[in-house]
């Protein structure tokens, strides 16, 4: 069978795309358009609005840092910002509806982290968020005075051209907007996933855990229970019945063997001493003999990556080939391992019926939401009637820089052409 899949080239980094070119409004005309017309209409409001605003700023911010002498200053102040913080997210809102400006939201200001009242008083007080939206409202008083002025004035004496003098006000609108009123910078985009994604990763751990003692409790502990009712049994009957107590010890002796093998599979699941002692290539094509399906793996590595990584990626990939297992009906599969520049990349091909999904309930949102608790990406490409390629993607981390100090043998050169599991 030919490769199905080469590896590919960089991978392309999931950023978000900057609010500037694809929210431009259509050129302005002599014909008044819906864009001129909502243009006009936020020229006009932003006398009222920008009114609004500055009275509320100049009220309740300044009565609170007067007061900031006394107890009450700082919570007074804090509540004046958050309130700071609401006025700029209706204010994004009438920009989005009438001038078309796309503005992320900011993130909310973390709920933990913070423990105690002041500690969350003080990160409310020196919210930037807060403090750009006073500075947009002390300006907009001035501005919107002069915005509504012309606008009201050029619907009677500059009829022809007001498009052109609408569209140059508007747009130093949109500047103010995204300057003053977008999310502070890429630094606070990214704590609000890290926030998210640190959820997702508690989560995990905390299912893992339950599923663990689960299984100890109705696998292994339930034997070993039985075990020692037995042995107590067979204790009694050592003396006045040797024969039973000897079927007694016999059946006792293949519990322990039971118990020693859910405690191997149990141990295997947690982490395989396999992955510990030999590397991906070794721990994959062990999971991939236990497929019902027939499994190629490649794994092309010039060295181990870090053993958290390491174990993602096994797990990734062992609970890809459960699936194939059960839900693709496939008579092929392959798995290819390799690296490009800092990022680990594992992909799975079967030529099954195709349809998954993350949302098809076979663990693929799962999968997508641990691996992007670690920075990692997940794609599925699955069209009805097959073939179905999934991809996966983590950062690299050399196993040298890890915590875990690069325990077990270095991974061979690349491996290819391994032949089937």
């Amino acid at each position: 069978m030919t490769e199905p899949f080469p590896p590919p080239g960089p991978p392309a980094t999931a950023v978000p795309e900057p609010a500037g070119p694809d929210d431009r409004p259509p050129p302005a005309r002599f014909a008044y358009d819906a864009h001129t017309w909502k243009e006009i209409a936020h020229l006009l409001a932003n006398l009222p609005v920008s009114l609004i605003g500055f009275v509320y700023v100049v009220t309740t911010l300044f009565t609170g840092l007067g007061l900031t002498v006394t107890v009450i200053g700082f919570p007074v102040l804090a509540a004046a910002l958050t309130g700071a913080r609401l006025l700029g997210r209706l204010e994004r809102a009438r920009a989005r509806k009438l001038l078309g400006v796309r503005v992320d939201e900011p993130s909310r200001l973390p709920s933990r982290g913070a423990d105690g009242f002041w500690p969350r008083l003080w990160m409310a007080v020196k919210d930037p968020v807060a403090w750009r939206t006073v500075l947009y409202q002390l300006i907009r008083l001035p501005w919107g005075v002069l915005t509504f002025t012309v606008a009201l004035t050029g619907l009677f004496v500059l009829w022809p051209v007001l498009p052109f003098v609408v569209r140059g006000l508007a747009n130093a609108d949109r500047a103010m907007v995204r300057g003053l009123l977008s999310p502070s910078d890429e630094l606070e985009r990214r704590i609000a996933e890290l926030e998210s994604d640190r959820g997702v990763v508690v989560d995990t751990a905390a299912a893992d855990l339950r599923r663990i003692e689960r299984d100890l409790h109705d696998g292994a502990q339930a034997r070993l229970v039985n075990l020692a009712m037995g042995l107590g049994l067979a204790k009694e009957k050592l003396l006045e019945d040797p024969d039973v107590a000897a079927t007694m010890v016999e059946e006792a002796h293949g519990e322990v063997k039971l118990a020693l093998q859910e405690l191997r599979d149990l141990a295997r699941g947690i982490h395989p001493a396999v992955l510990t002692d030999r590397g991906l290539d070794a721990a994959l094509s062990s999971v991939a003999s236990r497929c019902t399906v027939p499994v190629k793996v490649t794994v092309d590595l010039d060295e181990r990556p870090a053993a958290a990584i390491e174990g993602i990626a096994y797990f990734t990939v062992s609970e890809l080939l459960q699936n194939v297992s059960k839900h693709s009906g496939a008579r092929t599969a392959a798995v290819d391992v390799w690296r490009s520049e800092d990022r680990l990349f594992m992909q799975v091909w079967d030529d099954g019926g195709g349809g998954a999904s993350l949302d098809g309930g076979s663990g693929m949102r799962g999968l997508a939401d641990r691996l992007g608790a670690v920075d990692g990406l997940f794609v599925v490409d699955s069209p009805e009637g097959g073939p179905t390629t999934v991809t996966a993607e983590l950062p690299w981390r050399d196993r040298s820089d890890a915590p875990d100090g690069g325990a077990g043998p270095a991974q061979g050169a690349s491996v290819r052409g391994r032949g089937w599991g």
